[in-house]
């Protein structure tokens, strides 16, 4: 999906309330699970240990950790939406996150995003909350379902 475009402040105010166009799909691999664990420190087998995960894992295969769907939510929306007048983004919080369905090593996620509300912050930024689903591919449940806040500048 093409990456919607803005101006400036002026015209992503105006998007306020609406969805975003939907990502495009993104394999999660082994590579990047172990990777995750790495900089967590989190190195459960059931993420880890592919062997093992296959033998004792009710699912079969190793998973992703949840927190890594949420830890991706920043940049599957900079693939979205780009404001062409910020000079600088950063993260705020989370609201209401939830894991509804686990993800299994080499399923595709996209994410489904939408802007619920956008704020004055300081003289030059903005705080955003945005609506974020991380979908899985054949999948009735998402990955993570969390309201995400940023702050942008410009």
């Amino acid at each position: 999906m093409a990456k919607l475009e803005i101006a400036d402040f002026k015209a992503f105010r105006a998007l306020e309330g609406e969805p975003l166009p939907e990502g495009d799909w993104m394999t999660v691999n082994q590579e990047m699970i172990n990777d995750f664990a790495k900089a967590t420190g989190d190195h459960q087998w059931i993420h880890v240990d592919v062997e093992k995960a296959t033998k004792y894992s009710p699912f079969k295969k190793p998973v992703a950790h949840g927190f890594m769907s949420v830890s991706m939510l920043s940049k599957l929306l900079e693939h979205l939406i780009s404001v062409k007048s910020v000079t600088m983004g950063v993260n705020y919080g989370l609201n209401k996150v939830r894991f509804p369905s686990p993800v299994l090593v080499d399923s595709r996620l996209r994410l489904v995003s939408g802007i619920a509300k956008i704020e004055e912050y300081g003289d030059t930024g903005l705080k955003v909350t945005w609506n974020c689903t991380v979908e899985i591919e054949g999948s009735e449940k998402p990955a993570c379902v969390a309201e995400f806040i940023s702050l942008m500048f410009s």
